[in-house]
């Protein structure tokens, strides 16, 4: 039998006669190939979403050097990062609440409903006092600032691998007052009275979007975008649009 030819239901390597004989073969069965090797330990799997490529390259440079993680894709938007989990295998996806095309927190809530094997975690610039809690009630298992050094996303990370959730130490102080004083969270803006759809389009007004836009990023409509801003201006007590404006953009200010 000549070398490479099939022996049965092996396939043997062919072998340069210069080089030592390897120790493992390739088993044909039914025509898959399984090898006899040890398989390394799985490294768990992480999609990034982030509107901003160099924050992606950069996080997926870290985490690549990780010896149990392992960047599995990368998406700027929620479209994208939805393709992306219907054909890649995924274990954790890191989200930003502002997204090219969207908003994270949406995302997160899709992500929950469509794929709840994947584990989400919130990495973003903007106040966990704020949209830590939303986060969390949108599906997330943890919420970690980008001013935050990057060992603390790998911490985050492996927490909620391990079934738990992660916060910063102040956000799990709010949380445990709240529960135990029954004290809302603090909020100078008074935003915590706006649904995440609501904060979502204060956010964008803060930013200069007009209504076409807003209604064009979220992918609703314009009447719909006019209906949120009049819920938004009475459940914050703003006369007018000027008014709704003026505070959109403090809002905007504050969160940076």
């Amino acid at each position: 039998m000549g070398q490479g030819e099939v022996d049965g239901n092996v396939s043997r390597i062919r072998v340069d006669p210069r080089h030592p004989r390897p120790d493992f073969y390739f088993a044909r069965l039914d025509g898959a190939h399984e090898s006899t090797m040890p398989e390394a330990q799985a490294k768990t799997r992480l999609l990034l979403v982030d509107d901003h490529a160099v924050m992606r390259h950069g996080l997926a440079a870290i985490v690549n050097e990780e010896p149990d993680l392992v960047v599995c894709g990368e998406a700027e938007g929620a479209a994208q990062a939805l393709a992306l989990l219907a054909k890649t295998p995924v274990d954790v996806a890191v989200v930003d609440i502002s997204l090219k095309d969207g908003d994270g927190l949406e995302l997160i809530k899709q992500m929950s409903s469509l794929y709840p094997h994947v584990l989400s975690l919130v990495l973003s610039m903007y106040d966990e006092s704020v949209y830590a809690e939303r986060a969390l009630r949108a599906g997330a298992r943890g919420y970690v600032r980008k001013a935050e050094a990057a060992e603390t996303v790998m911490t985050a990370v492996r927490r909620i691998l391990r079934g738990g959730t992660y916060v910063s130490a102040s956000v799990a102080a709010q949380f445990v007052d709240r529960v135990a004083g029954g004290r809302k969270p603090q909020d100078t803006l008074g935003v915590d009275r706006l649904s995440d759809r609501e904060l979502q389009i204060l956010r964008h007004i803060g930013r200069g979007l007009n209504n076409r836009e807003v209604a064009d990023v979220l992918c609703i409509s314009v009447k719909t975008v006019e209906t949120h801003r009049e819920h938004i201006k009475r459940k914050l007590n703003l006369a007018t649009a000027g008014d709704l404006l003026r505070y959109a953009i403090e809002f905007a200010r504050v969160e940076g």
